[in-house]
């Protein structure tokens, strides 16, 4: 639904650009959200200001972004609200609303180069390890088990796929298909993709589905993994706090595991073992591959043990 423009003018270019967004980028409202958000604030500081959106100069878009650091806003903000004025202006700029782009000059902060957190491949097949058991402990009471049965599941299909969360909690009840080999997955954007699964994470749909038959638990819905909460499935939190318990008793910090941990792991262990980069990036969902490339820590690493190991001259 298109929202209900302002009367303001600023209110009006900015509510242009967001549908632009939403109909020719397929942005998604969390997405929409944020872009409203960071670009309020512009529209208030050059309110305040008395300039227009339409007038501002480069000189008063470097004030708003001061304002923003005298506010103590974080180096990651600060990048992400440059970001959103750029593409605004970029925006208004080829649509004619503008002679100019007062923007394109203008220079981010410098943002250190963060990696993401990456657990070992020994430290997830612990944790697969300690999650299996009471999956397939036919003593347990039924409803441990099939508790149990769908964390395994969840953990499988993710370390297979590299599915975001919001995307793996939200897998259609036809993905367990028997004859299933590939999954669609709708990603950001609402763009599909195809992800392979492979044996283990379809072995574990197939019990996990067993025992919810056997169950009599929403044996007609249409997820995947059903809850009774508003969306009908399970949430991001509910498993993510399922998989920190599960990483205590591997020993395994809460900070360094979440679903999305899970997400890294799958790209870094397929790098390491001599994945294409490209091939990952398709696998992920990204739409750029510098997106992908945080990941090049993991080949170097790679790289720089090839030629330890096999250069003729290399030190022993």
């Amino acid at each position: 639904m298109t929202p209900k423009r302002g009367n303001n003018a600023d209110e009006s270019l900015v509510e242009l650009f967001l549908d632009m967004q939403a109909a020719e980028r397929g942005a998604g409202k969390n997405t929409l959200d944020a872009y409203r958000n960071d670009l309020a604030d512009l529209t208030a500081h050059l309110r305040a200001a008395k300039v227009s959106v339409a007038k501002a100069t480069t000189d008063d878009l470097r004030e708003f972004l001061g304002s923003l650091a005298e506010r103590g806003f974080a180096t990651a903000s600060l990048a992400r609200r440059l970001s959103a004025v750029r593409q605004l202006y970029r925006f208004l700029y080829a649509e004619g609303k503008r002679s100019d782009d007062p923007a394109a000059v203008l220079e981010g902060p410098k943002r250190a180069r963060t990696l993401p957190k990456i657990l070992s491949i020994a430290e997830v097949d612990g944790l697969l390890t300690q999650a299996r058991a009471p999956a397939e402990d036919g003593t347990s009471p039924p409803a441990v088990r099939l508790r149990a049965a769908r964390l395994l599941c969840l953990l499988e299909v993710v370390y297979a796929t590299g599915l975001r969360v919001s995307e793996l909690v939200a897998l259609p009840a036809s993905a367990a298909r028997k004859d299933q080999r590939m999954l669609v997955v709708r990603g950001k954007g609402n763009k599909d993709r195809l992800v392979p699964l492979n044996g283990a994470a379809k072995r574990a749909m197939a019990e996990y589905l067993k025992l919810r038959g056997e169950a009599g638990i929403d044996a007609n819905s249409k997820w995947l993994f059903p809850s009774f909460g508003e969306t009908g499935h399970l949430t991001r939190q509910h498993f993510a706090r399922e998989l920190k318990s599960l990483g205590a008793a591997c020993g395994i910090t809460p900070e360094r595991l979440s679903p999305h941990v899970l997400r890294h792991a799958f790209a870094s262990h397929l790098l390491h073992n001599g994945a294409d980069l490209r091939v990952v990036q398709t696998l992920l969902g990204h739409a750029d591959i510098s997106t992908t490339q945080i990941y090049t820590h993991v080949l170097e690493e790679r790289l720089k043990a090839l030629v330890r190991d096999l250069h003729p001259l290399a030190d022993g």
